[in-house]
């Protein structure tokens, strides 16, 4: 069996990957914010998240 067909979807993986560059950021990005704060933030990161969260629900508002 070729190394093409043995891993087909790592194949397909890195292809989407590079493909999709911009995507793939935002989804590493969000994934670390949502990881942040179910596992290390403190009440006061807490704090300081929802102020800035609020502010940028305002500004897409507008």
């Amino acid at each position: 069996m070729t190394e093409e067909k043995k891993y087909p979807q790592q194949d397909y993986n890195k292809r989407w990957a590079e493909k999709n560059k911009a995507h793939k950021n935002y989804l590493s990005s969000r994934s670390s914010a949502r990881s942040f704060i179910r596992n290390k933030a403190t009440a006061e990161d807490l704090q300081e998240l929802q102020v800035m969260i609020e502010e940028r629900l305002k500004e897409l508002d507008n």
